[in-house]
C-alpha cells in the first residue's frame, strides 16, 4: 500500500502510460479507440489487468456511451483471454471510485479484471504484509499479450 501512498504526487498512469509509446514498457496489453487494457504493476494475482479510458475521468456517470461500452468489451476480451492462457477458476470485477473506496488514482477510473483460483489466498499478505506471485509481471504480460492476440485474430477469422 505504500507504493500506491507515495504515487499520490505523480502523474496520473492511466494518462502518461499510453503517451509512452512503447506498450511493451508500459504493459500495455491492447489499445482501443477510446480505452485501454493494462497490466496491474501491483496485482493482487497473476494475470490481473485494468481497462481504463484514455480521457481522464473518475466519475462513472461521467463516462460517455461510446467508452462505457468499449470498458466492457475490452473486460471480456480480457476475460477470454485470461482464461485461455491461465484456465482460472472465477473472475472478480471491480471499480474502486474515489480515494476511500481504495482507489490509488481516484480521478481516473478503470476496471478491474482479477483471476481466481480457489485456495488462491494464503497467510503472506497477514503475517508478512506482502502477496507471492508465482510469476513476474513482465512475464505476465508477455503470457496475456499473446492470448489477446489469438483471441482477436480469431473474432477476425470467423
Amino acid at each position: 500500500m505504500s507504493e500506491i501512498e507515495n504515487r499520490r504526487d505523480e502523474e496520473c498512469i492511466f494518462c502518461s502510460k499510453p503517451r509512452e509509446g512503447d506498450d511493451a514498457a508500459s504493459l500495455i496489453l491492447c489499445r482501443g479507440e477510446t480505452a485501454f487494457i493494462i497490466m496491474n504493476l501491483y496485482p493482487y494475482n497473476t494475470g490481473h489487468v485494468m481497462i481504463a479510458p484514455y480521457r481522464h475521468v473518475g466519475k462513472l456517470e461521467e463516462l460517455g456511451e461510446k467508452e462505457a461500452a468499449e470498458i466492457m468489451r475490452l473486460a471480456a476480451l480480457s476475460i477470454r483471454a485470461i482464461r485461455r492462457e491461465m484456465q482460472p477458476q472465477g473472475f472478480n470485477l471491480g471499480m474502486n471510485l474515489g480515494k476511500v473506496a481504495g482507489a490509488g488514482f481516484d480521478e481516473h477510473l478503470h476496471l478491474h479484471v482479477v483471476p481466481r483460483w480457489e485456495g488462491d489466498t494464503n497467510f503472506m499478505p497477514v503475517l508478512g504484509e506482502c502477496k507471492v506471485m508465482p510469476e513476474s509481471v513482465q512475464d505476465n504480460y508477455t503470457r496475456l499479450r499473446r492470448a489477446l492476440e489469438a483471441v482477436l485474430s480469431e473474432g477476425r477469422s470467423s
